[in-house]
């Protein structure tokens, strides 16, 4: 699986109040109004500059705090191929696959807001088109990413729910 996009980069410590603002919880039935305010308290431009298919690129612990599940899936909603950090919440990570959001872990140092990426999650391969860069991501097990094909541990259940994943 290939993804193409801009990246937007945030720092340590992005906590789910970062990505789905407390003020807006009322709409975690409406995903679809939550995810026009994701990253909303990190940058308040963000969904402004965003396009459909870029990268959230953060540092370290990225998904902290709650373990509300509406975050990642709001970031999908909005239309974030992926969130690059370089460490995640562990709720969040797991929330993130089972909603069918890719998360790699790496380090993202060589990646800055505006940089070209190109990420090959089977092969956990991150170049920065920008700057001629290759990082090499920390690679997705094979049952996440037939999780991420099916959009969503929901979806994988349902197509192979009598087979046993073993990792």
């Amino acid at each position: 699986m290939i993804l193409k996009g801009k990246a937007w980069k945030f720092g340590d410590n992005i906590t789910t109040d970062h990505i789905t603002p407390g003020r807006y919880y009322h709409l975690r039935s409406k995903i679809e109004e939550l995810a026009k305010h994701v990253m909303e308290d990190a940058d308040p431009d963000f969904m402004k500059k965003f396009r459909k298919g870029d990268f959230v690129v953060a540092g370290k612990n990225f998904g902290m705090g709650s373990s509300r599940e509406h975050a990642p899936l709001a970031l999908k909603v909005a239309g974030v191929s992926a969130v690059i950090a370089k460490s995640f919440a562990r709720i969040f990570y797991r929330n993130a696959i089972n909603v069918g959001l890719p998360v790699l872990i790496a380090d993202t140092d060589a990646i800055d807001s505006g940089d070209e990426l190109e990420v090959d999650l089977e092969r956990g391969v991150i170049k920065n088109l920008s700057k001629g860069v290759e990082i090499k991501a920390k690679p997705l097990p094979d049952f996440m990413l037939k999780i991420l094909k099916e959009g969503g541990l929901v979806e994988f259940v349902k197509k192979y729910g009598d087979i046993e994943v073993v990792s």
